[in-house]
Parts: C-alpha cells; sequence; structure tokens
C-alpha cells in the first residue's frame, strides 16, 4: 500500500476561505480509484497555530509552523500550499513567518500558491527568475515589488519547475486539479472534477479573464444576453449579422448601431471571438482533430481558424494544443 503523500496548506489572519478551501477538498479527497485510499495527507499550519481568521465569518484550525519546521520533524513534505488573501501583505513582511516558508519550502517536493499566495513565495525568494502569475488584481504590483519575477497577467496558472502557481480564487481548484492528474493520473482527475461538479478540468493556459463575464459586465441590462445564448448554441452554422439582427427583432443597420454602442466591439468581431474561445476551450480539454473543432465552432476552414487564433491568441492552434493541453 503505498503511503499518503503530505499537503500542507500554510495560512495567516485574513486569508480568503475560498483559496483554502478548494484545493484542501481536492486534496483530502484524492485518489487513484474508487478502489484506493485517499493519497494525500493534509494539514493546515500558520505561525502561532490555532483558530485564524478568514474574511469570512468562519475560522480555521491550524497547527504552529513550528511543528513541521522543527529538525524532530521528519516526515517527508510533498506539497506546499501558500494561501492567498488581504492579510498576504502584512504576512510576507514577517520574517518569522517567511522564514518557516524557506524551511518548509527547502524539504517540499513541490511549492504552490492561489491566489495573492505568491507574494509570500516572493518574500522567500522561491519566485526569482521564475514564471508566476496571482490575481489579475495584484499582478502590477507584484511585478513592481519583486522585479525578478516574469509576471504573466493571463493564465489560471503556472508550472515552473517544481513551483506552481495560480490566479484567483477558483483558479486555486483547477491548479490543485492539475497536480492531482500529474500525481495520481488524468482518470482520477477528471473524477474528482466530476465530484466537485466541476465543468472541465481546465488547462493551466486557459485565461483568468472571462469572456462570458466581460460581456455581461458589458451588457449590464441584459440587452444582448439572449442573443448571446443562440450564438454560443449555433456556432457550427454560418451566422450573418442579418441573422443576429433578426434574433433581436432589429433592422441589420439599427443592431449594428446599437450593439457596437453597448458592447464596445462590432458584431462580426464579438462571434469571432466566441467561436475562437470556444475552439480554444476545446483544443486544451480533447483530443479532436482541428479539422473537426474548426467546423464544430463555425469556421469554414482551418485556415480561417488558425488565422483568427493568431489574431486573438498571437498562436496558432496546433502550438497552443501542444503548449497548454
Amino acid at each position: 500500500m503505498q503511503k499518503q503523500m503530505n499537503v500542507v496548506f500554510v495560512v495567516y489572519p485574513n486569508i480568503v476561505l475560498l483559496d483554502l478551501a478548494g484545493p484542501l477538498q481536492v486534496f483530502t479527497y484524492g485518489r487513484r480509484d474508487a478502489f484506493s485510499k485517499e493519497a494525500y495527507k493534509t494539514h493546515i499550519l500558520s505561525l502561532e497555530g490555532g483558530d485564524v481568521e478568514t474574511s469570512t465569518l468562519v475560522r480555521v484550525n491550524s497547527e504552529p509552523l513550528a511543528k513541521w519546521t522543527s529538525s524532530s520533524n521528519t516526515e517527508p513534505l510533498h506539497t506546499l500550499v501558500i494561501i492567498g488573501g488581504d492579510g498576504v501583505f502584512d504576512a510576507s513582511q514577517n520574517t518569522v513567518f517567511v522564514d518557516h516558508v524557506k524551511q518548509l519550502a527547502a524539504r517540499a517536493k513541490r511549492v504552490c500558491s492561489v491566489c495573492s499566495g505568491a507574494f509570500v513565495l516572493a518574500a522567500a525568494d522561491l519566485l526569482d527568475g521564475r514564471r508566476a502569475v496571482t490575481h489579475w488584481e495584484d499582478c502590477e504590483r507584484l511585478a513592481q515589488d519583486y522585479p525578478a519575477i516574469n509576471v504573466e497577467v493571463d493564465p489560471i496558472y503556472l508550472k515552473d519547475g517544481n513551483v506552481w502557481t495560480s490566479a484567483g480564487i477558483t483558479a486555486g481548484i483547477d491548479m490543485a486539479l492539475a497536480i492531482l492528474n500529474e500525481d495520481l493520473g488524468k482518470a482520477a482527475a477528471i473524477e474528482m472534477a466530476r465530484s466537485l461538479v466541476t465543468p472541465i478540468v481546465r488547462s493551466g493556459g486557459q485565461s483568468q479573464f472571462s469572456a462570458e463575464l466581460d460581456r455581461q459586465a458589458t451588457d449590464i441590462d441584459g440587452r444582448f444576453s439572449d442573443l448571446h445564448d443562440w450564438i454560443s448554441n449555433n456556432l457550427h452554422r454560418t451566422i450573418s449579422v442579418a441573422d443576429m439582427a433578426s434574433e433581436c427583432g432589429m433592422s441589420s443597420r439599427n443592431f449594428s448601431r446599437r450593439y457596437t454602442q453597448t458592447m464596445g466591439i462590432s458584431p462580426a468581431k464579438a462571434l469571432e471571438a466566441k467561436r475562437v474561445n470556444a475552439a480554444r476551450d476545446i483544443l486544451a480539454n480533447t483530443l479532436k482533430s482541428i479539422k473537426t473543432i474548426s467546423a464544430e465552432c463555425g469556421f469554414q476552414d482551418t485556415e480561417r481558424m488558425r488565422r483568427a487564433f493568431i489574431r486573438h491568441f498571437k498562436t496558432s492552434p496546433s502550438q497552443y494544443r501542444d503548449q497548454f493541453r
């Protein structure tokens, strides 16, 4: 029987509860198959131990960091995860806390951060010379405060060597599922995603910026929400501006003017963006051929899809799949 792998979560006052709860759930119940024992043994540590405040009404119980940094503790440490939250800036300035993290990282086979937890890794000099990501609201500050880090704004998570960083909140779940995939295999990751009712196991190359959320935020009154749903359900079809105008009960001219005013983008460009984002998700999560994906997403041929990919992502579909699948 394989020994459980120790996963240590490090917290501090005023963490984001979901930063912890999501990955904790994944690792607590991760297993190779339905007949196997849980593959991981999880631990929550803080500087002093005891109850730690979160950004919600819920407090979390923890053990003191010294329990694991003591020379008498010879337990193998497989994965270290630093949690994010508004308290991270105070935590990253606490030299005693950061020194404990350095000691843990030196023992760990894998080092991770969720959201703004990257600032603790940065303060511990664990991200110097590496690619890293954090919540999009904090990327600029991370780059300014730690210029030795190659901060990337877009990905939901990044792996550079044995160091993983993830974007905001729920991206920690995506990172944890990717780690399950690496440790236990794809079937285990998919089964965990099903258990969490997560629709897909997202690749790290997917953007932390949701095109759908952007549309909803721009179209705050929902004037074109039904149209966007219709487009999503009919991407395989040839769709013209006249077709979209008809769905909205407008003339083509009036529709184009109102849509562009509301959404800040022309109907044709919005349609292409929907097609290319759908194709990107299929590329990252299936083995379907590029020709099949091109047809499913409404590109008339693979060359048109290739040109659209280069416009939006500065890479071709095949290069995207090789890099991020």
